[in-house]
């Protein structure tokens, strides 16, 4: 299902019916090449370093922005261009830092390399040079973007096992009429008062999402399952998402990050906060509005189911995905590893390693055909719409998609 043009209109009684994926994940399996499944430790580890050498130039490049320009703003245009030097670094230090993340994220599923203790030993520690480049410390790949590496990646893993389940989905999981307090459809339903429908209203939630839903799906389990205890978090040994044989990796990962911490307190002392706030911290918020609006987009589209029951099945799940083929352009294949166009085939073979991702994609889309999703619509158009148009599903039906505003879908459930 390519979509470059505009998505159909959001309909109720015409909307047409959603033709279930009917094929085993062993079929589909059968049509993606064996070579695509090859993992290389040695590629991997040259496309690490690849990007800690980038981050390192990004960084020194940084450092010498203010004293290149400080002895000549007694004219406002060197003022203007120092900012500027400071919004490009921002801009490119963010994906390169997502870059990263996506490394670690690769280790997380088993992608980097065919061998545990060098998927997680790279997952978890990395050599990292300090902002003073005048030491190496071990740092921690998600630990560094404060991302609890052990935790987050027990959950994320029953995120692939079971996504698009209403029921034991770990994230992105819609919420229903009922939880929105929404009256059934007979009669009239003051939609605006419900949404607050005002373009400010919803661009100041959309900019809450971006900047605060991954640490808030962290800390608080926004967006996650609704059953979980109150408390439910990725810190807590005891908490719901973990098993008691787990205790010992979440320990871990909330040591990784009391390591990061100590470390930016360190770079605080020495260099100042402002200093580590404009090299280190807008970049780590940037990092944070790329992994939401990738993953946002990724899981939440209009033309994509969800389950309950038995009309849930591994394969449907992984394909209720979104392709983005033009996310960011080069910038978004280069820096970003494919994490966006071909996060279909990732759903249904998380140990495909992303440079193996496009090419397994088209064969992946030439299998699927209409049941592979993808958009060319630029990203942040697709940001708006998708949250304008994803807002709820119903509370009954095997098979639901999301409503918009006024209570419209694309496909009838079922």
């Amino acid at each position: 299902m390519d979509t470059s043009a505009p998505l159909p209109s959001l309909m109720d009684t015409s909307a047409p019916e959603f033709v279930l994926l009917s094929k085993s994940i062993s079929e589909i399996r059968s049509a993606i090449p064996p070579q695509y499944f090859v993992r290389n430790t040695l590629k991997g580890l040259l496309y690490l370093a690849r990007d800690l050498a980038l981050a390192a130039c990004a960084w020194s490049l940084a450092v010498a922005i203010d004293p290149f320009f400080r002895t000549r703003e007694s004219f406002l245009i060197w003022s203007v261009l120092r900012w500027g030097a400071w919004c490009v670094y921002w801009w490119f230090q963010g994906l390169i830092f997502t870059g990263i993340w996506v490394l670690g994220h690769e280790c997380g599923h088993g992608a980097f390399s065919p061998y545990k203790i060098v998927n997680d030993s790279i997952g978890f520690v990395r050599p990292y040079t300090s902002l003073l480049s005048l030491l190496t410390v071990a740092q921690v790949i998600h630990s560094l973007l404060f991302t609890p590496y052990f935790s987050w990646k027990i959950s994320h893993h029953r995120h692939h096992i079971y996504h698009a389940s209403m029921t034991r989905d770990e994230t992105y999981v819609p919420k229903t009429r009922t939880e929105l307090g929404i009256p059934e459809e007979d009669g009239h339903i003051d939609y605006d008062e419900i949404f607050g429908d005002t373009p400010v209203y919803t661009l100041f939630l959309l900019i809450r999402q971006q900047i605060l839903g991954f640490p808030a799906y962290l800390l608080f389990n926004v967006s996650g399952q609704k059953w979980y205890s109150k408390g439910t978090n990725h810190f807590n040994p005891t908490s719901d998402l973990f098993t008691p044989n787990q205790w010992k990796a979440v320990v871990l990962s909330n040591i990784g990050l009391g390591v990061s911490v100590c470390c930016l307190a360190y770079s605080i002392s020495r260099l100042g906060l402002i200093a580590v706030f404009k090299l280190y911290l807008i970049p780590w918020l940037v990092v944070t509005h790329w992994f939401v609006m990738i993953t946002y987009l990724q899981h939440t589209d209009p033309r994509t189911p969800h389950f309950r029951g038995s009309a849930w099945t591994f394969q449907r799940g992984a394909a209720a995905t979104v392709d983005r083929p033009n996310f960011l352009g080069w910038q978004g294949r280069f820096f970003l590893h494919h994490v966006v166009q071909s996060h279909t085939i990732h759903h249904f073979f998380p140990k495909i390693p992303f440079y193996h991702g496009p090419a397994a994609t088209e064969h992946l889309k030439a299998f699927l055909g209409e049941h592979y999703v993808s958009s060319d619509m630029p990203v942040f158009k697709a940001l708006w719409e998708n949250y304008n148009r994803c807002q709820f599903v119903e509370d009954i039906g095997h098979v639901v998609f999301y409503k918009d505003k006024r209570g419209h879908a694309v496909y009838k459930d079922a």
